[in-house]
Parts: structure tokens; C-alpha cells; sequence
């Protein structure tokens, strides 16, 4: 009976070393898709952040460039719209779950960067716009905007690649979908981007 009842004992007790083992590896797991996921949101929101800095100096750019250029009115029209569209998406870090929602958004941030850069190709018909003082002061505010935006999105791309990773990899892929971690959305190359700029100097 004495036997037994030690059997017994020792195999609680492999059981419950067992169930504290699988408990702190589940909790390590856990905690470290939380933060991760965190990472990603947190990278989310500078990219977000620079975005908005962007957007925010699109009027003044405008208005400098329709005092010089207001036969331009198309192109200045595009950027205005562009811009407004860009505005009207309402966006939350639920977008990264969301493979629709977030292609609309790169969509329409593709959108006004294109209607930027036929905004900057007008100004080189303008030279007295080129010099002029607010207009290159808003200029380089934009570049700097666009640096930063790239910086911004590659560093959202990491985040969001390592804890993609971290849900596909054994053994946290038997926890994640449980626990509610979903793959995070990454930002696609625009369309045409593969391809080097022609350059023709003979025009």
C-alpha cells in the first residue's frame, strides 16, 4: 500500500512539474506575441504619424504654387483631391487584420504621391516659383516628410515581419490562432516601381 500510494505521489507530482512547465512556456509565448503585436501597432502609428505630417503641409504647398501657377489649376485640383481622399479614410490598427481596408490605403496614399510629383514637375516650368523662399522651404519639408515616411514604413515592415514569423513558428503557431493573434498586413511596392525611370535628355 506504501509502494502505491508513492507511485502515486511521484506521478502528481510529474504531472503537476508537467502543467507549470507548459504554463510558463504558454505565458513566455503569450507575452512575447503581445509584444511584438505592440511593436507593430506602435510602428503603425509613426507611419500614420508621418503621413499626416505630409498631408498637413500639402495646403501651404498649394496655395504657394497657386500664386505662381494658377493657370495649373488641373494638377493644383488632383493634389486637393488627392489629399482630401486621403483624409476621409477613417483608420485604426485594425487596418494591419484587414488585407482590403489597408490595400485602400496604400491605394490612396499612392494616390497623392503621384499627384505630387506631377505637382513638382509643373513647379520646373516656374523659375521664379523654384526661388522662391516660402516655396523651397516648403519643398524641403516635403522631402524631409518623404524620407521620413520611408524610414517610418520600413521599420513598420520589420516589426510586422518578426511577429508574423513569431505566429507561423512551433511552437507559438499552436497558441496564436487561439489567442486571437492574426497575420499583420505589409506594405506592397506600387505597381510599375520593378521598373528603372527612363531618362531622355535628347527632349
Amino acid at each position: 500500500m506504501k509502494k502505491g500510494a508513492a507511485i502515486g505521489i511521484g506521478c502528481l507530482g510529474i504531472i503537476v512539474l508537467v502543467v507549470i512547465i507548459l504554463f510558463f512556456s504558454i505565458k513566455g509565448t503569450y507575452n512575447r506575441l503581445v509584444t511584438q503585436e505592440e511593436a507593430v501597432t506602435s510602428q503603425w502609428a509613426q507611419v500614420e504619424n508621418q503621413y499626416q505630417r505630409r498631408a498637413d503641409l500639402i495646403p501651404n504647398l498649394v496655395a504657394t504654387v497657386k500664386g505662381f501657377a494658377a493657370q495649373e489649376k488641373d494638377v493644383l485640383q488632383s493634389v486637393v483631391a488627392e489629399r482630401a481622399k486621403v483624409g476621409s479614410m477613417q483608420v485604426s490598427p485594425d487596418i494591419l487584420n484587414n488585407p482590403e481596408a489597408f490595400q485602400q490605403f496604400q491605394q490612396a496614399q499612392s494616390g497623392l504621391s503621384s499627384a505630387l510629383s506631377r505637382l513638382m514637375v509643373v513647379v520646373e516650368r516656374y523659375p521664379e516659383l523654384k526661388s522662391n523662399q516660402n516655396f523651397l522651404e516648403l519643398q524641403s519639408q516635403l522631402e524631409g516628410a518623404e524620407n521620413r515616411i520611408t524610414v517610418a514604413r520600413m521599420r513598420f515592415v520589420e516589426a510586422a515581419q518578426a511577429y508574423n514569423t513569431s505566429i507561423r513558428r512551433f511552437p507559438a503557431n499552436l497558441f496564436a490562432g487561439f489567442f486571437g493573434f492574426e497575420k499583420k498586413q505589409y506594405f506592397e511596392a506600387d505597381a510599375g516601381s520593378e521598373e528603372a525611370p527612363v531618362v531622355d535628355f535628347g527632349q
